[in-house]
């Protein structure tokens, strides 16, 4: 435990070790000082210790590079004059903190075969190198690839495959139909095919919509705890390849998400919503049912999504945060607002 009564983080006790010169010529990076110097873990500047790397990537926290107790830092070439230490100089000084940082990630241990307690119906196919944890289920027709990882307490429905050398962290659940590719990441507690809310109104009564598609993951995606992406109603709801989703957002049935597109947490996309590539949707934003977003838009935090999006850019809706009583007072002006237009028109016409 640390002096503060915490334990230090993994990467402070990591038994990996490297130099600069090692890591830049790995990650294509330049050194600055002494390439000899040694580093055994990563963190913020705010907290790195003597033997720690830091990383500066944004201007507004070089007041923090003179204070630092980082053994070394990662930082942008314009910024290297500033630096009394060893360093890193990379175009993209998150990027490459990223690349590095993943050389003191633990990886998980994962011993190839089924564990005793796990529950794989016969015709299953399972690679002889997966790893199956305790209590997984696996239906009789699904499929697991080389080198998968599914860990404790996994479910895998009918027709459903999970790719080479891709991870369920734990309790994820594929109902049906669903076709996992490779390298995809699952947190705890996702569900992926379950029925979209299809329904239609029969005079009195509401009638479900039978939902007949699946659910297709590109590789390299990665999925947030709790989050759930429905199956389709007749085509499949898509993941290109290197979709990155939040925890807990809400994926609707036949939605298509384009390839290197990312969502923060609690987003939601309602059903057969096209959103294009190297999109970013902010957490908290809503996407109304069968629009399209074009490729590179950015949808911020909260923003309701109300029309289809055809030109790339940034987009925004929403009243920022303000004293609860000026919100009030602008709330009972919103109703007039129509009435203020109208009257504005009419000085404006009479000016003419």
């Amino acid at each position: 435990m640390t002096a503060a009564g915490l334990r230090a983080p993994a990467s402070a006790v990591s038994g990996a070790a490297y130099t600069l010169k090692e890591l830049a010529a790995r990650f294509d990076l330049n050194v600055h000082g002494d390439g000899n110097f040694i580093i055994h873990g990563v963190a913020s500047l705010a907290e790195a210790g003597p033997q720690q790397l830091g990383f500066l990537a944004n201007p507004r926290y070089r007041n923090q590079l003179a204070a630092t107790r980082a053994g070394a830092v990662v930082l942008r070439a314009d910024d290297a004059a500033l630096c009394t230490m060893p360093a890193l100089i990379a175009r993209d000084p998150y990027v490459a903190f990223a690349k590095i940082a993943a050389l003191f990630e633990p990886k998980p241990a994962a011993t190839p075969g089924v564990h005793a307690s796990a529950v794989v119906e016969a015709g299953a196919q399972i690679s002889a190198s997966a790893s199956i944890g305790a209590l997984c289920v696996i239906a009789a027709d699904a499929v697991i690839d080389a080198g998968a990882i599914l860990g404790p307490g996994c479910i895998i429905g009918p027709r459903c495959r999970v790719g080479a050398a891709t991870r369920l962290v734990a309790r994820i659940t594929l109902v049906a139909d669903v076709v996992l590719g490779q390298r995809v990441l699952i947190h705890p507690g996702a569900v992926l095919g379950a029925d979209g809310f299809g329904i239609a109104f029969d005079r009195d009564h509401w009638i479900k919509v039978p939902q007949l598609g699946g659910v297709r993951i590109g590789d390299d995606c990665e999925i947030g705890a709790n989050t759930t992406i429905d199956r389709g109603a007749l085509g499949d709801t898509v993941l290109e390849e290197d979709v990155r989703l939040d925890n807990q957002i809400q994926i609707a049935h036949n939605v298509v998400i384009g390839a290197h597109t990312a969502m923060a947490g609690c987003a939601a996309v309602a059903g057969s919503a096209r959103i294009g590539r190297y999109c970013l949707i902010g957490g908290g934003a809503g996407i109304l049912g069968h629009l399209e977003l074009a490729d590179r838009i950015t949808v911020t935090a909260r923003t309701l999504v109300t029309h289809s999006l055809t030109t790339a850019g940034e987009y925004s809706s929403g009243t920022p945060v303000q004293e609860n009583r000026a919100w009030r007072r602008n709330a009972a002006r919103y109703k007039h607002l129509d009435d203020l237009a109208r009257r504005l028109q009419v000085l404006e016409k009479e000016k003419k």
